[in-house]
């Protein structure tokens, strides 16, 4: 039981694409049908790519007035305000980074449905010429045969029997069979030009995907990089990488839209020529194959009977025919005269391969298989090949969205960056919590590094045993401190030297302690405040 058919369905994308309207550059309609040898159709697919570049010059007008008016307005100082915009800037980085990322995703399995689709278009091509070329082959080789070969054997047959009549009619007869199979094979189309133009297109078109392919991944890769450098450069406040954000953010910008004009036109190119491909191939065609033919492996089963039918029978026929006459000339001859033994047994030989040249030959004229490439190239093209387009074209939206996003963002975080440093400004550069004295104190490295004393007990050793460090500063505080530990039990006792001459206390004190280190203190202020202020 033959198996069912199936046939080509248009998806509802390819109807979709294909009701777009199609204007010239003069804004003048033009006809949709695919037609890429139409000037005119060729400048409304062109229309459709400078429609998106509109796009993008009307979005970087967008953006630089955005971007002007961000800079040139005053931002309110107060807390909550500045908490505000920085929680606004976060907020907004993380969201166009996730769309950018959403964006590489669905760009990634767009790319991956484009290439699915157009290797399956190449397959079905290299398959197509697979069976054109069997083809052709086995009608050039069972020409030679009859030509050649079996003129060869008729030629010695003759001189062999010369003197029987009856034998040389046979052979005449034979010789006809075999100049009717000649004309049979002389009318079957030569597809050696198809060929030749298909596998042209099959070479290019793959040549064509493969850097299409791979622009498209180092896109994807110039896109996560950007939104790299965008949270690094939030993350670490860099003036420098946020810069680099807002210089990659506007090639990025560019390049979306310029891939968004290049999908766009191609999915409606395509989506053109899907629509209504049989009318295309039977167009192109013409002049080349007839178009019965055409139209025999185009409409595979409802166009009637194959054009190939009466020709085959006719060689069926006629080699039927002759391999009858060589095998009665075998029985008959051959006891007669021996020597024309080896001459029939080759034209036996030589119509028995053609009888199984003629059923291959008739498998490949068969509409079935290459009716299957067609609708496999069709659907590779029309259902993968588009609905990856159109993913791309997606791709290209979000992507444009998420740098749109960005470039508006930066400067608010640039300015949030300048304000949070001119606060730091305003903190004593003394206090070891602001940061911008730390990056001096890195940088500037005091003249005097001041040493702690250790405490010392008299366990330990003498007092005069114990020296204290060499100090840069001067010895008056020292003493002074020295004078107020022996009042405190008479242990000398060296605590940091920041400490003296800002009246503190040492860490632990009895009350009669305290009264007399405040009137020790009180006297050392009368002789020493003037030179050492707290």
């Amino acid at each position: 039981m033959p198996a069912a058919r199936v046939e080509y369905v248009a998806p509802w994308w390819v109807a979709w694409l294909h009701s777009v309207p199609h204007l010239g550059l003069r804004l003048q309609p033009v006809d949709s049908t695919f037609n890429p040898r139409d000037e005119s159709y060729r400048e409304s697919l062109l229309f459709l790519g400078l429609v998106a570049a509109i796009c993008l010059g009307l979005s970087l007008i967008i953006l630089v007035t955005y971007v002007v008016c961000v800079c040139c307005c005053r931002r309110d100082e107060a807390v909550q305000t500045k908490r505000r915009d920085s929680c606004c800037v976060t907020w907004t980085a993380v969201m166009a980074g996730l769309v950018c990322c959403a964006a590489v995703g669905v760009g990634f399995y767009g790319n991956s449905e484009t290439n699915d689709g157009v290797y399956q278009l190449i397959y079905s091509l290299d398959n197509a010429n697979h069976t054109f070329s069997g083809i052709d082959e086995l009608v050039s080789g069972t020409t030679q045969k009859m030509k050649v070969d079996l003129e060869q054997h008729l030629a010695r047959l003759s001189e062999i029997f010369a003197a029987r009549g009856d034998y040389i009619q046979t052979l005449k007869f034979v010789q006809q069979m075999a100049a009717n199979i000649l004309v049979q094979l002389s009318g079957l189309p030569v597809w050696r030009e198809v060929t030749t133009e298909l596998t042209e297109l099959a070479d290019q078109t793959g040549y064509v995907e493969y850097y299409r392919w791979l622009s498209y991944l180092l896109l994807f890769i110039l896109d996560l990089v950007i939104c790299l450098v965008a949270c690094l450069g939030l993350a670490r406040r860099s003036r420098c990488l946020l810069v680099s954000t807002l210089c990659c953010g506007a090639l990025g910008l560019f390049l979306s839209w310029t891939s968004l004009a290049v999908d766009s036109a191609a999915a409606v190119g395509t989506g053109d020529f899907c629509s209504d491909p049989n009318t295309f191939i039977l167009n192109i065609t013409e002049g080349q194959v007839r178009t019965e033919v055409t139209r025999y492996y185009l409409y595979c089963g409802q166009s009637g009977s194959s054009p190939f039918q009466q020709a085959l029978t006719i060689f069926q026929r006629s080699l039927t025919t002759a391999q009858s006459q060589v095998a009665g000339l075998l029985q008959l001859a051959v006891p007669l005269f021996p020597t024309a033994e080896k001459d029939l047994l080759g034209i036996q030989l030589l119509l028995n391969s053609s009888e199984s040249g003629l059923h291959q030959l008739t498998a490949m004229l068969d509409c079935r298989g290459l009716h299957k490439d067609y609708l496999d190239a069709l659907n590779g093209i029309c259902y993968d090949g588009i609905e990856g387009l159109l993913y791309l074209a997606l791709f290209s939206l979000l992507a444009a969205l998420a740098f749109s996003t960005m470039i508006c963002a930066g400067p608010r975080a640039w300015k949030h960056f300048t304000t949070r440093d001119r606060d730091y400004d305003d903190i004593d550069s003394g206090d070891p919590f602001n940061p911008q004295a730390r990056r001096m104190a890195a940088h500037n490295p005091p003249r005097g590094q001041l040493r702690s004393f250790c405490s010392y007990s008299s366990g330990l050793g003498s007092q005069t045993s114990l020296q204290p460090p060499a100090q840069t500063i001067s010895n008056a505080p020292v003493s002074e401190y020295m004078n107020q530990a022996m009042l405190f039990g008479g242990n000398p006792r060296y605590e940091n030297v920041p400490l003296i001459g800002r009246g503190s206390p040492p860490p632990t004190y009895s009350p009669s302690m305290r009264a007399t280190y405040l009137s020790v203190a009180d006297e050392h202020l009368r002789h020493y405040g003037n030179d050492f202020p707290a």
